[in-house]
């Protein structure tokens, strides 16, 4: 029940597809980012309206998130690009090719 057999349709056309191993990261990525994100908004609003202690927590929130995000989302970038990201960005020339004509 579940995703698998959506799974078994996928590896029909390409065998070597593999589902991903890193939801709960990623869940826990995404909690965190979301933390991150609305911390950054209250900032500047918090200082508007004067409280600047709660400025102070929310840098605070901003930097022990960024941190964990940094160990945690993006030095594990690179290790999960596929083959099709890293291919070599067409030239200026090649993109605007069909334009001209």
């Amino acid at each position: 029940m579940g995703w698998r057999p959506i799974l078994e349709k996928v590896r029909q056309e390409d065998p070597t597809f593999e589902p991903n191993g890193d939801f709960g990261r990623d869940m826990f990525n995404i909690v965190v980012g979301i933390c991150w994100q609305t911390c950054l908004v209250a900032v500047p609003v918090f200082i508007v309206i004067h409280k600047f202690n709660a400025v102070l927590i929310a840098l605070s929130i901003v930097a022990v998130t960024s941190l964990i995000l940094k160990f945690t989302w993006y030095d594990n970038l690179d290790r999960r690009e596929t083959p099709e990201r890293t291919k070599e960005v067409p030239t200026e020339s090649e993109t605007m090719a069909p334009m001209r004509q």
